[in-house]
């Protein structure tokens, strides 16, 4: 479950910070902005959802997901494939993220 939230989150950051690109940096109508802001707000809320004892420790372990995330979103949406350099980077912030948010804990 924690997985699935944590992609739905990155995919709405993800949305939202693009349309801030998309109207800065690709000449978009301001109109982008406005779903951009319902975006961001909706990843707050779903990353709020994380069964994590503490914020910073779920958005550490976030973090790694985020990193795949994007590199789909390279991938699909911007239509350039990540090189092998991009999914090594990311297997290592993976199980980096793994062991942020499964290692044990002291009582």
């Amino acid at each position: 479950m924690t997985v699935l939230l944590y992609v739905a989150a990155a995919l709405a950051e993800i949305a939202g910070c693009f349309s801030v690109w998309a109207w800065w940096r690709l000449d978009k109508s301001a109109a982008w902005l406005a779903p951009g802001l319902v975006s961001l707000a909706l990843f707050a809320w779903l990353l709020s959802l994380s069964e994590a004892d503490y914020a910073g420790r779920a958005y550490a372990a976030y973090g790694g997901v985020y990193i795949v995330t994007s590199l789909m979103w390279l991938w699909l949406i911007e239509q350039r494939a990540p090189d092998r350099w991009d999914w090594l980077g990311a297997a290592l912030c993976l199980v980096g993220a793994g062991v942020i948010l499964m290692g044990p804990r002291a009582s």
